[in-house]
């Protein structure tokens, strides 16, 4: 059979990458910045990085035999990747909804963008900023809205005594302190 009659997968690319997935029903919330990188990738990969692909791809077809020029096949696939990440990125951008955390400066309760310093009873200290799913890096200590931690702490004030249920049980912490960044 030849290959133009094989199907492809019907499913999400997307998922099958291991990039992080919406709740059913929830809002991508994102703070500006985490919006404007996204932003910008897109636009690099749209008027930089593809087109350079596509010139590749078009310089190795001409020089015949495809099947194994490996600069035809290597850039084949490189373009899949990239479109593949230009969709994810379009369809994140189209349902994002960009929150300021700025506008909750001053404020001692918790909401999406707070940078939250919380102790747990055994004495441990830990810091955590509030992002979106998309933009939150938990090397850099930013967590994702809907990650247990930050779902304990949203709303919360500081002082409050939460419950955070975790695999090796509930453990109790203590909001110490919430701040969000200066309006510009």
């Amino acid at each position: 059979m030849s290959k133009a009659f094989t199907k492809e997968s019907d499913g999400d690319e997307d998922e099958a990458l291991g990039l992080p997935a919406l709740p059913v029903g929830a809002r991508n919330y994102m703070t500006p910045g985490g919006y404007a990188r996204l932003r910008a990738e897109l636009f690099t990969l749209m008027d930089d990085e593809r087109p350079k692909v596509v010139e590749v791809v078009h310089w190795a077809a001409s020089n015949g035999d495809r099947s194994e020029n490996g600069d035809y096949l290597y850039g084949k696939k490189r373009l899949r990747e990239i479109d593949r990440r230009i969709r994810f990125l379009t369809k994140r951008l189209e349902v994002a909804e960009v929150v300021d955390p700025t506008v909750h400066h001053g404020s001692e309760q918790v909401y999406f963008g707070a940078t939250v310093t919380y102790a747990e009873a055994s004495g441990t200290e830990r810091t955590v900023t509030i992002l979106g799913i998309d933009e939150a890096d938990s090397l850099q200590g930013q967590v994702t809205w809907v990650s247990p931690i930050a779902r304990t702490l949203l709303k919360s004030r500081e002082g409050d005594e939460l419950k955070l249920v975790t695999p090796s049980g509930v453990v109790l912490i203590e909001v110490l302190s919430v701040s969000y960044p200066a309006p510009a």
